[in-house]
């Protein structure tokens, strides 16, 4: 494992050129490329459950209910969406609604703890 740890460390030093020229070479020399041998080593990992690696970076804030709770679940719809109050109200006593579309998680994390803290209940898809 020593070989392989020393080999990792000098190819890590290698530019981005170099690489590319390396693969090439080692895609000539044993007639596969770097994609395909990805491609078969990705799920024999961990089988179905490393198939959907892929993290979403966009999410939609969906508006599923106001808990009871609904004059202080308008006032953060409010907050969060910038409408006014009829429009909010409109919004919370129409669940589901979308409250933001395309947020990054962070933000769809931010507005759902809001919205739930004060009682609503919220889905991120």
């Amino acid at each position: 494992m020593a070989d392989i740890a020393k080999l990792v460390e000098e190819l890590s030093k290698l530019t981005v050129l170099e690489a590319a020229e390396l693969a090439t070479a080692l895609e000539e020399e044993w007639g596969v490329s770097a994609a395909a041998a990805v491609a078969v080593a990705g799920p024999a990992g961990g089988g179905e459950a490393a198939a959907p690696a892929e993290e979403k970076d966009e999410f939609d804030v969906i508006l599923t209910g106001d808990g009871g709770k609904k004059i202080q679940v308008i006032k953060e719809v409010r907050a969060i969406t910038g409408l006014g109050l009829t429009e909010a109200k409109g919004l919370v006593e129409g669940a589901p609604k979308p409250l933001k579309e395309g947020v990054n998680k962070a933000e769809a994390e931010e507005i759902k703890g809001k919205i739930e803290a004060a009682g609503g209940t919220v889905e991120l898809k």
